[in-house]
């Protein structure tokens, strides 16, 4: 695996320009250097973030650390602002109050692969890249995802999880420093899923970036993340280290004991712990 030595960071506050996101949804920042106080260890930075919609604050004061290759991923009920928190940090969403500091190298992954139906797959890859559009790169990445034989086709051709795992490929082919990821697993039917959440974390582990997944499904989060974080009320409402070897066995007491932890923190399948 290589180490990357990641780039100056860049800071967002209350009043910054909005940044012209590429059709491929990367962003980058703006920043020459990383802003002081910013430690190797800490990777995203955001304090007493807030995102109003009208009177609504949707993100109330938010604090949150990520680490330099740290796996995490973010629960919640739906309104609760989580893909609010991962537009904002993927620098497509500015209107806000308070601090964000990220990578200069992030992209994003949503859920709808949102790939352009008139370019072929490896031009999809690559799409937003500075310079000539260079096929070996795609396919390259491409091959990371188990689709290289795939290049020349078109999209509409792709089943859903071969259109995520592009979608995939186009933000890996960036070398971000933070991966961003919006449900992506979302629409994939039970068994696709599963394979899905396999390559993530093999991609994880060989690009050494840092992520914050975004997800409606305990199972996956607990999975996948070295920490799980619920947010309820506009911030960081619950905080689970998974501290379990990998690969991890979703029927072991120690991953059925977190995995019930955080459903009752979502007031699902039992009583909320006392003190939440």
């Amino acid at each position: 695996m290589t180490t990357r030595v990641p780039p100056p960071a860049t800071t967002v506050s209350a009043g910054s320009a909005v940044p012209t996101a590429s059709t491929a949804a990367t962003v980058s920042g703006d920043a020459d250097a990383a802003p002081a106080g910013t430690g190797t260890d800490t990777s995203v930075r955001v304090r007493g973030l807030v995102r109003a919609f009208g009177a609504h604050r949707v993100i109330d004061g938010l604090d949150l650390d990520i680490r330099p290759g740290e796996f995490v991923a973010l629960l919640g009920h739906s309104g609760c602002g989580k893909s609010t928190l991962l537009r904002i940090l993927a620098g497509l969403d500015r209107d806000i109050e308070g601090t964000v500091t990220v990578p200069r190298r992030r992209a994003v992954a949503f859920q709808a692969p949102r790939l352009l139906p008139w370019k072929k797959v490896w031009r999809n890859v690559v799409l937003g890249l500075p310079g000539r559009a260079d096929r070996a790169l795609a396919e390259r990445y491409l091959d990371e995802v188990g689709l290289s034989q795939r290049a020349s086709v078109w999209p509409k051709t792709l089943s859903g999880g071969e259109a995520q795992r592009v979608s995939l490929a186009r933000a890996l082919v960036r070398q971000p420093d933070l991966l961003l990821l919006d449900e992506p697993f979302g629409a994939l039917d039970a068994l696709t899923r599963v394979n899905a959440q396999r390559l993530v974390g093999e991609l994880w582990v060989r690009h050494n970036c840092g992520v914050l997944l975004v997800t409606h499904d305990v199972e996956e989060a607990v999975l996948l993340a070295d920490r799980v974080l619920v947010m309820r009320d506009g911030g960081i409402d619950h905080e689970a280290v998974v501290d379990l070897p990998r690969p991890r066995d979703i029927g072991s007491p120690e991953f059925v004991a977190l995995r019930t932890g955080l459903l009752a923190r979502l007031g699902v399948g039992a009583t909320e712990p006392a003190g939440a």
